[in-house]
Order: C-alpha cells, then structure tokens, then sequence
C-alpha cells in the first residue's frame, strides 16, 4: 500500500472524536467505565472464591466415606452470584455503548450534511462523488464498530490482565469433553439469537440504501440544490432519514448486543461445571486431577487468553477508525461557500412613480440596495447582464477565460458556441456566482454582483442543464421545487408553459405520479420538459440553459425546443448548444476558443464573415 493511502490520525482527530463521544453522553460514559470495573472485579473475585470453592468446600469432601454434596449448595450460589453480577454488568455496558454510538454517529452524519450543503460548488467538482459518500458509509461504519465495540472491549481486556497474571499449565481431556459439551450449546444459541437480530440487519441495510440515495441526489443535483435556494428543505428530508436509520440500527445491533452477553453466561457456566466436574472426578477417584490442575484450567480458560485475543483482534479496528475519523473531520474543516453580499431580492411595486418594497406578490423584482452613505435604492429587476474585462482560472496558473466581455440586455438572447472546453459552462458558472472571477467585473442591473446576496442571485436566475437532475417524489413536488410554496394551478401553468402537460396528464396518477432513480421511468425529453417547467415556475427574469436539447433526438427536441421558446419569452437568456440550430435567433452568437470570444455578432452577419462560425454551422469542422 503506498504511504499516502495509508490511515492518519493524529491526538487532535482523538481528542475530537472523544468530544462527540462526551457531549450527550457524560452519564452514560461513567455508566459503563463503572460496569466494567464491576465486571472485573466481579471476575477476579470469582476466580479467586474457586480456589476457596475447592480448597475449602471440594478437597475436604475427597476420602470421606458418605461425602454431603449438600453443602455445596451455599458456595455454589456465592459463586454465581458473583458471576451474574459479571454477566448484567457485561450486559449493561454493551447495550448502553450500542445507544452511545448510534447517537454519536447521528449528531456526526447531521453534521457533515449540514456542512456539505453549505460547501461551493468547487469541491464537489474536485472530490469524486464516489468518495464524498464513502464518508458516510464506510467512514462512519469503522467509527461504530470502535466505539461500540473496540474501545469497552479494549478497556475491559485491560484491566482484567493488568488485574491477574497466572500461570497456566495444559488441561485434562475429561474437563475438556465438559467444554465441548457447553461449545455446543453456544452454538445452538448463537445461531437462535443471530437468526433474530438478522431481520433486523435487514430493515437498517434497506435504509441505509434509502440514506445513501438520498445523499447521492443531493450530491449530483447541488447546483439545482443552489440555484432555487433549496438547502433547508434537502436538510429536512435528510434529518427525516437519518432518524429512521438511527432507530433502525438501535434495534438491530440491540439484538446483536444480546448475543455476548449469553455467551458470557454460557462461558461461565462451563467454568462451574468444570469445577464440580473436577471435585467429583477427585473425590471417586477417576481420573488423576489435582486442585491445581482445576485452578489453571480456569485460569487458562477464563482471564488470560481471551482479554490478550481481545486486544491484539481490536488493535487494527481502532487505527482504521482513527483514519475514517480524520477523514470525516476533513470534510468537516472545509471552507464554507462565503458570501459578503448585502443586497437583498424582494418583491416590490411602484408607488407614484416610485419603487418600492411590499409584502405581497406583485410580479415585480426589485434589488434593495443599500449604500454606505444610509441611502437606500430599490432597482428593479430586469436582467441587464454585463462583464468587462473578466479574467477566470479554476486552478492557479491555469486561465481558462481571457479577457471576456459581453453584455445582454433585458429580453436578449446571447448564445454561446465552440468546442468542449473552451470556456461556455463556465461563464455561467461565474453568473451563478459557483466561482468568483479573479479579475474584472460583472453586473446584474447596474450592481456589481459580489455586492448581491448569492441566494438571492441565484433566485433570480434559472437554470435548464444538459443533465435533468430529478429528485425522490411526485412530479408536483420536482416541479416544486423550484418554487416551495407554488400552487397547483402555478405547477399546471409552468408544466403548460414548458409543453410537459400533456404527457403529465397521460401518466397513471398525473402530476402525482411518484418518480425515483432520478426519473427513470420518464424518457430524456420529457426529464428535461420538467427541467423546464421547474425553472419556469419561479418566472426568473434571467435565464440559462446549458445545452439543454444534446442529449435528446431531434424529433423529441422541437417539443422541448419550442417549451424552451416559450421560457425564454421577455426574458433575458444565456443558451450554450452544440446544435446550431438552435440559436439562429440569437440576438448575439459569441464564438468561444480557449477561453477567449474570438466571434461575436447575429446569425447573418457571422455567416457573411465565413469565419469560425460559418465552418462550424456549413460542417466544415464539427464541434469536439
């Protein structure tokens, strides 16, 4: 394995764990060090009374002629009394580090979740999705197994070797046929309790599936998630989960939990047994068993070698865990998506001439911004978008646009074309404010949009990608989405305006048909129509539509073209295609090429130049 896949962790990454473990779970904490420390003694004092058992109460009865098996009766019941109090402390501790992990695990979860939908775009675009979920899978897998298990194991072990050292010699064939005997019991009783608490494992395993769904829409539809401001509501559902899969995972590792504690019992009770078994071997005589031998058999069986088997099984589970940890805690540690804007969107309505914000619905938009002299300017919103001079790299020393100024004016449509690469996705990137320009400026109606609140920008701009991101629910609830409080008749009016009514209404339950796996029922044409109406339904006065007909054939693309059209209607619009077809009717076509606008200009006019455009639309050259 090479160095840097190894696992990492360092005394902060256990210093923290051990304050997630410590934060709702103090009382619980002294609950469980005080039952191993019960369970311990508890042992020791029982191996100790087993010496007393046979020196005292055993070896007399050897030679007597009419031996009083009766007066075993009492030390015997010292002898399980002292083991049962073992037994529910063991039981105890296990079950209370079972609910002291799944909390642990939960507070966790919620929290990187919470991190994660305010992260910026650009670390999802850097990190594998693959990865991103492996923190809340395996990561978190390792962690349970260390605290529910590991670590009590590991602080139990110890101090029952640091507690007793004895020397132990080889058993005798007779007290072994006894442990054979109580293995077998084990194992009927293994098999009975695991049959039950795998029902269970069942249930968890199913919701941890509907968790890691649920995860993985959030993760490849983050930039919906932004755009219509939807990070609240991704957070409800996934605390909703969350708690489902917590309780789930109680119940069954509760029936898990069950199992040691048995075997304990069972293992006890096999150390009895071989006492009585040894006495009345020594006391008829048929086979040649000392006291001692019994003594080391116990010792051998009972406090040794398991603690030591304990540790060494326990070691790697705990350094992987520390790894996953550290993991976690990366995630955790990542910079939030900043943002110092200050101006507001808000509905507003005009008053005697004059702008002004109001509480109700007017269909009108307004940026309220204030300026640091105490004025306060309301500008409506009328999506005039304009960049000078914009310089943009997502990686130090690697430009990808160059000196790119465009401006579109409200109700203009400004397509841009060229090959894969050349820098189309990211001016929009730049417009959503994904990524901050390193130099120059944009702005959104007069106003710099650095000085614009990021969700409320992102309110005011819609967005149609070449990839339909379609979330577990009704087609109401996907067309929702983009505006949460919408009405039935808003949602029937944008899937009309979108032309998605018709194959809607054609489904089984209409607009409550029930879709998951991100639309895999519905075709790609009709996924993207619902794109469409889902941006349409918050009527935006900005549009961006990201080559949003590529992936569909050509006769599903006029119906979707034309819902486009439709869309795009009085409102200012950004189109990047690769078909086109497609923005002929742009009021400006820009010409893209490593990042710099080397054509600009209408259809006609860059036909007339027989540039770049004109090879690119007469198949000269095809597009990468």
């Amino acid at each position: 394995m090479e160095k840097d896949n190894a696992p990492k962790f360092d005394k902060n990454t256990i210093k923290r764990l051990f304050g997630y473990i410590k934060s709702e779970n103090k009382a619980r904490l002294i609950l469980v060090i005080l039952c191993i420390i019960i369970n311990t003694v508890a042992v020791v004092a029982g191996s100790l009374y087993l010496q007393v058992l046979i020196d005292d109460y055993i070896a007399p009865l050897i030679g007597t002629e009419n031996p009083d098996f009766g007066s075993l009766i009492a030390p015997v019941s010292i002898m399980i009394t002292i083991y049962a109090v073992g037994v529910i402390t063991i039981f105890l501790y296990t079950r209370t580090m079972v609910r002291i992990s799944q909390g642990t695990l939960k507070v966790i979860r919620d929290e990187m979740f919470k991190k994660m939908q305010a992260l910026p775009i650009k670390y999802f675009d850097t990190h594998t999705h693959g990865d991103i979920m492996s923190h809340y899978t395996n990561d978190t897998d390792t962690l349970n197994q260390m605290i529910s298990q590991s670590l009590p194991q590991v602080l139990a072990s110890l101090m029952t070797i640091i507690t007793v050292f004895i020397a132990m010699i080889v058993s005798n064939i007779y007290l072994t046929i006894v442990v054979i005997c109580v293995l077998a019991i084990m194992l009927f009783v293994t098999k009975t309790i695991a049959g039950r608490s795998g029902k269970y494992f069942v249930y968890q395993q199913k919701v941890i599936g509907q968790v890691n769904g649920y995860i993985e829409e959030m993760i490849n539809g983050q930039k919906v998630v932004k755009v219509f401001c939807h990070e609240e509501k991704a957070k409800e559902g996934f605390d909703k989960i969350n708690d489902e899969l917590a309780e789930h995972s109680y119940t069954a590792q509760k029936y898990a939990a069950i199992l040691m504690p048995v075997l304990v019992a069972m293992g006890n009770l096999q150390y009895v047994l071989i006492a009585i078994a040894g006495g009345i071997l020594m006391t008829t005589g048929f086979s040649n068993i000392s006291i001692g031998l019994i003594v080391s058999f116990l010792q051998l069986s009972k406090i040794f070698s398991r603690p030591i088997g304990q540790i060494s099984q326990q070691l790697n589970s705990i350094i992987m865990a520390l790894a996953g940890a550290n993991r976690i805690f990366n995630l955790m540690d990542e910079e939030p998506e900043k943002d110092d804007g200050y101006v507001t969107l808000v509905n507003a309505k005009y008053v005697d001439g004059d702008l002004t914000e109001t509480a109700e619905k007017t269909g009108i938009w307004a940026w309220k911004h204030p300026h640091h002299d105490g004025r306060l300017e309301y500008v409506e919103v009328k999506g005039h978008i304009e960049m000078f001079d914009v310089d943009f790299a997502y990686e130090e020393g690697k430009t990808v646009l160059h000196d790119v100024s465009l401006y579109a004016k409200p109700g203009q449509k400004i397509a841009f074309v060229g090959a894969t690469g050349a820098g189309k996705t990211t001016i929009t990137n730049l417009l959503n404010r994904f990524y901050d320009i390193e130099d120059g400026k944009i702005r959104y109606d007069g106003i710099n949009i650095n000085k614009i609140k990021k969700d409320d920008l992102r309110r005011s701009l819609g967005m149609v990608l070449q990839d339909t991101n379609l979330f577990t629910g009704t087609i109401k609830d996907n067309i929702k989405y983009g505006k949460f409080d919408a009405t039935d008749e808003e949602v029937i009016n944008a899937a009309k305006l979108a032309n998605a009514h018709d194959f809607i209404e054609r489904l089984p339950n209409g607009y409550d048909t029930m879709l998951t796996g991100d639309g895999a029922s519905l075709s790609q044409g009709q996924r993207q129509l619902l794109a469409i109406a889902r941006a349409a339904i918050n009527d935006p006065p900005v549009m961006i539509l990201d080559e949003a007909t590529s992936s569909i054939d050509t006769r599903t693309e006029k119906i979707v073209q034309d819902g486009m059209d439709k869309l795009m209607n009085g409102r200012t619009v950004f189109v990047i295609a690769h078909r086109l077809s497609t923005v002929r009717n742009s009021k400006a076509i820009m010409v893209l090429d490593h990042g710099r606008i080397i054509e600009r200009g209408e259809h006609d006019e860059l036909i007339a130049q027989k540039g770049v455009y004109y090879q690119l639309y007469t198949g000269a050259f095809e597009l990468e």
